[in-house]
């Protein structure tokens, strides 16, 4: 039994890893050209002829690797917030995170700082994102209830999302305008390796500083005084999942905007497979919000329709429901509880 259970996260891991790298493969095929599977690898190898490379290589190659980091730092995000709140309905989104660190986007553009390629833009989205999660762990306190916690972060998003939107209302210019609601709405589109490489270092950043902290999660599940007992400094612990969070989240909402609730599913679809452990479960919930991220780029591409469907609109029209739900088991697990 204990073999089995030791095993299972090890498979979890490799089914998605293999599921994320078909997933790739489905992105580079998917759009107004068609290519089947073994044209895509031949071309992102250097093979095929100059359009087939162009297309796979130049034109959805860096929308994909976007999609693949972005979706994995949310997911990890997400795991790294209920584990370090121990609470299952922690994720970025939730806290406002990314509707901060749009904030912070768009404030720039519209400021006239920077342009959209400049690194100003992650700078300024990180800076927000630090705030908007300081501020709700300020406000909810180390035990907040989970009616504190939404309603802390749902103050925080509401105001954050108010803001960007009152620039856009705003601003005189109405390119900027049009640049501010791509932020507000979170799109891949038209996403180049500039991009990539101005988010790729802060997603990386902070995704090396929340799997540093994995062993202390375990501890933590345990409560703060267990975990300190075991030698983990919880005030040290808070302020490297804070620094984490934002590096991720503030470098992938600065070249896609905001895109909600991949950070709140991707963990809840891992613990039936790999259990409640959060050291365990990082890695997967990491692997299953590239998939998440990559398959909903995929879905806006196929589904019919005059205009281009923004991808952050996709995941909270998915995320929602499942948010709700959510809501609904902790309450009767609660009501169980007191039962």
């Amino acid at each position: 039994m204990t073999s089995k259970t030791g095993r299972r996260p090890l498979v979890t891991i490799a089914a998605l890893t293999i599921l994320v790298a078909l997933l790739v493969i489905a992105s580079l095929g998917i759009g107004p050209i068609r290519l089947p599977p073994l044209t895509v690898l031949n071309a992102l190898f250097g093979g095929g002829d100059d359009i087939q490379r162009t297309i796979v290589q130049d034109i959805r190659l860096p929308r994909t690797i976007l999609a693949l980091a972005i979706g994995a730092i949310l997911g990890l995000s997400g795991a790294a917030l209920q584990g370090l709140l121990r609470n299952p309905l922690a994720a970025p989104e939730l806290f406002g995170a990314p509707q901060s660190a749009a904030f912070g986007a768009v404030l720039t553009i519209a400021l006239g700082l920077a342009d959209v390629r400049s690194y100003a833009l992650p700078v300024a989205g990180i800076v927000m994102a630090f705030v908007s999660v300081f501020a709700l762990l300020g406000i909810a306190g180390r035990n907040a209830s989970l009616l504190l916690l939404i309603l802390a972060g749902l103050a925080i998003s509401s105001l954050a999302g108010s803001a960007a939107a009152l620039v856009m209302n705003l601003s005189s210019n109405p390119f900027v305008a049009l640049e501010i609601s791509f932020w507000l709405l979170g799109s891949l589109d038209d996403r180049s390796f500039r991009h990539v490489a101005l988010a790729l270092p802060f997603i990386v950043a902070g995704a090396a500083i929340l799997m540093s902290q994995r062993n202390a999660f375990r501890a933590l599940s345990l409560g703060e005084e267990t975990a300190q007992s075991l030698g983990v400094n919880v005030s040290r612990l808070r302020l490297s999942v804070i620094t984490g969070v934002a590096l991720g989240v503030g470098g992938a909402v600065a070249v896609t905007g905001a895109i909600g609730f991949i950070g709140l599913v991707a963990p809840h679809l891992m613990r039936p497979l790999v259990g409640h452990d959060p050291a365990r479960l990082m890695v997967p919930s990491a692997l299953a919000g590239a998939a998440l991220l990559l398959a909903a780029d995929i879905g806006v591409r196929i589904i019919p329709s005059t205009s281009d469907i923004k991808v952050g609109v996709l995941t909270s029209i998915i995320g929602v429901p499942f948010f709700l739900y959510l809501i609904v088991r902790e309450r009767r697990s609660l009501g169980g509880g007191v039962a």
